[in-house]
């Protein structure tokens, strides 16, 4: 599944797959599932997106200076992508940050998209020794982008508390502040 978004991003949120009962059904990653809704809430809030909703898509939304892309192409069995997967589907999120000319943040959230946005770098000729490590809110410049750590907006990472709504806006307020974009 291809990401969406504005053709001249500068951020771009790197997640880990469309989900088999979100992205999967609806045809756009984070749309139509609980992830997405907490996601594009707090895209909302942060000027990254005209609604607070994503459903289907022809429900409207844009996004502005913002595109959403996955590791993985394909909702993957039980819900767990593997390495063998995200080397598969690499070329795709290659030729995405290609065509992103503008393109100067890399919002991964999780471990999973942070080593899969490395590994695309590395693709593109930027490669980082050493490896940054991930975290939320970690930040890492490697070639031109800056990549910026999220936790997933899984429900288990929601319903624990390990990320909340005013952790994930300082994250894309982050994000709009390094992509130089207007607050």
């Amino acid at each position: 599944m291809p990401g969406f978004g504005d053709p001249a991003a500068r951020v771009m949120i790197v997640g880990l797959a469309p989900a088999a009962h979100g992205g999967n059904r609806t045809g756009r990653v984070f749309t139509g599932d609980r992830s997405g809704d907490f996601l594009f809430a707090a895209l909302h809030r942060t000027g990254f997106a005209n609604q607070p909703t994503s459903e289907h898509v022809a429900d409207g939304l844009r996004l502005a200076g913002l595109y959403v892309a996955a590791v993985n192409r394909c909702a993957p069995p039980a819900n767990r992508p593997t390495p063998a997967e995200r080397d598969n589907c690499l070329p795709y999120l290659v030729a995405e940050m290609r065509a992103l000319t503008e393109l100067r943040v890399l919002l991964c959230l999780g471990a999973f998209a942070w080593q899969g946005a490395l590994l695309a770098l590395a693709e593109l000729g930027h490669g980082a020794r050493p490896r940054p490590a991930f975290g939320h809110a970690a930040q890492a410049r490697v070639g031109r982008q800056v990549l910026l750590g999220s936790y997933h907006p899984s429900q288990q990472n929601v319903f624990t508390g390990r990320l909340t709504a005013p952790m994930l806006e300082a994250v894309l307020t982050d994000a709009r502040r390094l992509a130089g974009l207007p607050g």
